[in-house]
């Protein structure tokens, strides 16, 4: 019997038939199938860009604007859930109020598809300093730092705002506010390797671009992709 994380109710994790015969040990499961059921896919027909679910078309009004911006050059985004009432509620938890342990809810929803994943690096997006102070983890760090081996890259200025204290139009305005670590040793290999930018949520799009020009700035033959896990 295990707690489950997010109502507190005990519950049978699973076992499946394929887990009996593996050596391989998998993620344990830390949510009950009741919570986990209130997290939604991304089904069907998808933006080939930042992976947003769509009636029909290949691209969506967001990305066409980034078309615009960056012509030839949109960046491609993976993700997996909506954003929907479940994870804004875990989110409120897990970085308003600080609960770390939540970082194991996270891990849950994206452990099974980011290991199949073939990349050189992946950089996680950074928590601004003032953030780190209070909370005493990084957010974004925390949930990924157990799952892949990571390259902390990036960092972000001091006097940051946070994304999720701005609508939709601050957020496209906010300035460039990351720079790269000098500090971290790097491989020549990553010049013209595969690079993963980590983010919990994509919501206009804007951080994730600014992380990706930071990095073409010093890898401009890089492939660089981000990774989010809801949209």
């Amino acid at each position: 019997m295990r707690t489950c994380l997010l109502c507190e109710q005990e519950f049978v994790p699973p076992i499946y038939f394929a887990q009996i015969f593996s050596f391989k040990q998998s993620r344990s499961t830390r949510i009950c199938s009741h919570c986990l059921q209130k997290f939604q896919k991304l089904t069907g027909n998808y933006c080939s860009f930042c992976h947003k679910e769509m009636d029909q078309g290949l691209v969506c009004l967001d990305c066409k604007k980034w078309q615009q911006m960056y012509p030839n050059n949109v960046l491609h985004n993976h993700a997996l859930y909506h954003y929907n009432l479940a994870f804004h509620d875990l989110m409120v938890a897990y970085k308003r109020r600080g609960d770390y342990v939540l970082r194991e809810v996270l891990q849950q929803l994206c452990y099974e598809y980011l290991i199949k994943t073939d990349y050189d690096y992946y950089v996680p997006v950074p928590t601004s300093p003032e953030h780190q102070d209070r909370r005493q983890f990084d957010t974004i760090f925390a949930v990924y730092g157990d799952i892949l081996p990571l390259t902390p890259l990036l960092k972000k200025k001091t006097g940051s705002h946070a994304q999720g204290e701005k609508n939709k139009q601050e957020r496209l305005k906010t300035p460039q506010s990351f720079f790269i670590d000098s500090a971290v040793e790097l491989d020549e290999s990553i010049k013209t390797g595969k690079i993963l930018i980590l983010d919990d949520i994509y919501t206009t799009g804007r951080t994730l671009y600014h992380a990706r020009d930071c990095l073409r700035r010093d890898f401009p033959k890089a492939k660089i992709e981000s990774f989010s896990i809801c949209r």
